[in-house]
């Protein structure tokens, strides 16, 4: 067991959620949240962890990066043909965790995808950086490599044979999450964390505090 580990603790000291601080509808709550995150200037502030389940039950998780966000759901993008994307088609439920550590605050969503429509994988495909529209167009995401050469000459060769004017890949597109339950965190001292949950009851959006 590493001692110094053991030891290693953070404060929470900045800031504190009350029941009649929070916002009535858990989007609006979010908004204001995010939108704090992205204002403090916050590297990659629109990260966040996706966790999903195979279907025999088998959880894995990896970091990506929201790329919208409204009252019908949080959308990202991949390659449908990875990990996550198998998963998702066997099974849709899944979750999200957003943490900024320096404002003290996490956010879970828990819900169910689904899947973009295609002219809006399409347009947010046109807005990528070229570089990344290739990458997408030609990683063969989650699958076996001999070496990193193999990739890198996958890409001269696209770059070749198609220069920068290709469309969007049927096997790469967007999603997005449908919440079902937010929890809303902010530390506080001596781990005394506050931590409030929006639940759907009568397809109305309530709230109650969470024990730390």
């Amino acid at each position: 067991m590493q001692e110094d580990i053991q030891k290693k603790r953070h404060e929470y000291s900045l800031n504190q959620l009350n029941e009649e601080d929070v916002k009535p509808n858990p989007f609006d709550q979010f908004d204001a949240w995010f939108k704090m995150a992205l204002n403090a200037n916050l590297p990659d502030a629109n990260a966040m962890t996706l966790a999903t389940v195979n279907s025999e039950g088998k959880p894995s998780a990896r970091i990506l990066l929201l790329k919208d966000y409204s009252e019908e759901g949080y959308c990202f993008f991949t390659n449908y043909d990875s990990r996550k994307g198998k998963e998702l088609k066997q099974n849709p439920n899944a979750a999200m965790v957003f943490f900024w550590p320096q404002l003290e605050k996490q956010i879970r969503i828990e819900g169910h995808i689904q899947q973009l429509s295609p002219e809006h994988s399409d347009r947010y495909f046109m807005e990528r950086p070229v570089g990344s529209r290739r990458a997408a167009a030609v990683s063969p995401q989650s699958s076996i490599l001999k070496n990193r050469a193999e990739l890198e000459t996958a890409i001269e060769d696209f770059k070749t044979k198609f220069g920068d004017d290709f469309q969007r890949p049927a096997f790469w597109g967007g999603y997005q999450l449908i919440p079902e339950k937010f929890e809303f965190w902010q530390g506080r001292e001596s781990r005394l964390n506050d931590r409030i949950e929006y639940f759907l009851e009568d397809k109305k959006w309530k709230f109650h505090r969470l024990a730390p």
